[in-house]
């Protein structure tokens, strides 16, 4: 099992949404979040006070998923959330040892479905 953690624009998350549904994708967490990479800062003002913003919003969408299924999800991701600017996000895929169902008590793949 792997765990896939992408960090998006907010706008195309609505769309991505949609194709993670055709996909059959069912389960997911998702996080407001706020960061910066390459994206520089911008100048804001403020009652007339200039500040650096630094942070930027992004969505923080998080999955479970056998092996199998990691390269159409990351196909799905790239496909759907780039703008080709600076800023699209990141995606980052971990092993996962085990899952549990704290409800029932399944443990492995039976937990995820």
């Amino acid at each position: 099992m792997k765990k896939v953690d992408a960090i998006i624009r907010p706008e195309t998350f609505q769309e991505l949404r949609e194709e993670f549904d055709n996909l059959g994708v069912n389960g997911m967490t998702v996080s407001e979040v706020a960061g910066c990479g390459q994206q520089k800062g911008q100048e804001g003002i403020f009652r007339g006070n200039r500040y650096e913003i630094k942070l930027y919003p992004k969505v923080k969408v998080e999955l479970v998923v056998d092996d199998h299924e990691i390269d159409p999800i990351i196909e799905t991701i790239v496909n759907t959330c780039s703008t080709g600017e600076v800023g699209d996000g990141k995606i980052f895929i971990s092993p996962i040892e085990n899952v549990y169902r704290i409800r029932t008590g399944e443990v492995g793949k039976e937990a995820l479905i």
